[in-house]
């Protein structure tokens, strides 16, 4: 194309190219260790417990300290990354995350696991907003759901890989207090593989013209990553730079805030205290106990995430933008609850292992297919450039606070409810999740400018600048 465009009509109209490929590589990556650190810890305190004689309350501690941290990562990153820029700030986390989790790895005692965990947690938190918001505002209008979608689907091998782990440490029968040791000394392994590739990203050429005003370095930058198909226009663009103060006392925002943080808290309630959780559930379910019996429960989960959930994850990324974002999600939310409501009704179905295992799966798939992938998704899109990343930030920030609290009270909830009271209680938050989503536009399709309303912003912002012409 000869024509010069906007930045955004630019960037909107700009083919895939390898250097998506690679931006999907470095930015999943950093999801895939996501993933590995906070449901391996499951499996690991299981070893922990014993060696320390830890109790229940000790034990939820562990596995939730790093969802509490993520809270404050993802809030703290989402606005650094407004305010000093996407490229400044991409990398950093990642590094957080080798630090945390090596540390881990040689924690002495509870307080210092804790502390290290909750370190690791400040990365894991600061990934979510970093890696979405750069995605989408790489992206073209078409496939916009699937790049970013493809980014976070690389939770699925991370969680793989966490099973996998654990499983073969287990089955070599390594000493319990070397092999917890390993398992979260792993997690710093991808994140240190992608470091420098994230500090060579380029800068977002949305950020760099609508809030930084380098309209020229923007249209460089989409020149070389769309192979000179598409070519951005160098005239200058309006600048639209939306406060904290303005953000948050903006009506229209603060319902988007309702819709992403809102749905995204209660699905992440549900969705990891049931997997951190997962050996616990399956080893209820089997009825025995034993080191050979959390063999036995690893397994089967990852036998049921492999058929359920993975495939999931990728349909999500390949349909999405044809289904539509928003619709994918309130999708998904009715079936995974449906699954959940299920267990808990039908009679003594927590006694029977395949019928259990048969829905216990389907609300695996739904949630794949559905609100884990969406609620990234959607928050990454609804929110204007000078406030995309704090958007995402608090939002994924709630998100894991509902984690944090799945985490920790579902082992409670569990002991004086069972599992099918556990799961019904999962149901009522699928159901506040789906009625939550209906407050959100449908993004699929539309220019991040439209979707986010920053087209209305930048038509003040030159009805602004024509009456002070006007006025000299």
């Amino acid at each position: 194309m000869s024509e010069y465009l906007s930045v955004g009509e630019a960037l909107d109209q700009a083919p895939i190219s390898r250097f998506h490929t690679r931006s999907i590589f470095t930015a999943g990556m950093g999801f895939f260790t996501d993933a590995y650190d906070l449901f391996i810890i499951g499996t690991a305190t299981t070893l922990i417990a014993k060696q320390w004689g830890l109790s229940t309350s000790q034990v939820g501690l562990i596995n939730s300290i790093t969802l509490i941290s993520a809270f404050v990562g993802a809030i703290a990153f989402g606005r650094i990354a407004d305010v000093l820029g996407r490229k400044r700030t991409y990398g950093l986390e990642a590094a957080i995350m080798v630090v945390g989790a090596i540390a881990s790895a040689f924690a002495p005692s509870l307080i210092w696991l804790l502390i290290f965990r909750f370190i690791l947690g400040l990365g894991v938190g600061g990934d979510y907003p970093m890696s979405a918001v750069l995605m989408g505002e790489y992206s073209n209008v078409k496939s916009r759901g699937k790049l970013v979608g493809l980014v976070f689907a690389m939770q699925a091998l991370g969680t793989i890989a966490g099973y996998v782990v654990a499983l073969a440490l287990l089955a070599a029968k390594v000493n319990p207090d070397i092999a917890w040791r390993i398992m979260l000394g792993f997690g710093a392994v991808p994140a240190a593989g992608v470091i420098y590739l994230r500090r060579k990203m380029p800068e977002s050429p949305r950020y760099l013209a609508r809030v930084r005003g380098q309209v020229a370095a923007a249209a460089d930058a989409i020149a070389s990553f769309s192979e000179g198909v598409v070519r951005a226009g160098s005239a200058a663009e309006p600048v639209v730079r939306l406060s904290m103060r303005q953000f948050l006392s903006n009506k229209r925002y603060l319902v988007y805030l309702l819709g992403t943080a809102g749905s995204w808290f209660v699905f992440d309630y549900a969705y990891y205290g049931n997997s951190v959780s997962a050996p616990l559930i399956v080893s209820s379910v089997l009825g025995k106990s034993g080191s050979h019996v959390l063999t036995e429960a690893i397994a089967l989960q990852l036998i049921v995430f492999t058929v359920a959930a993975v495939p999931g994850y990728y349909l999500a990324a390949a349909f999405m933008d044809r289904i539509g974002h928003k619709r994918l999600q309130l999708i998904g939310f009715i079936f995974m609850g449906l699954a959940f409501l299920l267990i808990g009704v039908i009679p003594n179905v927590t006694t029977m292992i395949l019928p259990f295992l048969l829905l216990f799966g389907i609300s695996y798939f739904f949630a794949e297919f559905g609100p884990n992938q969406t609620t990234f998704v959607l928050a990454s899109e609804v929110y204007p450039t000078s406030v995309r990343s704090t958007g995402h930030g608090i939002s994924a920030g709630i998100a894991k606070l509902g984690a944090f609290l799945g985490v920790y009270l579902f082992p409670i909830i569990k002991a004086h409810l069972g599992v099918a009271g556990a799961l019904e209680f999962s149901f009522g938050m699928a159901v506040i999740g789906f009625f939550v989503t209906l407050v959100l536009p449908e993004p699929a399709n539309k220019s991040l400018d439209v979707v986010s309303g920053e087209d209305d912003l930048v038509k003040s912002a030159l009805a602004v600048s024509v009456n002070s012409k006007a006025a000299v």
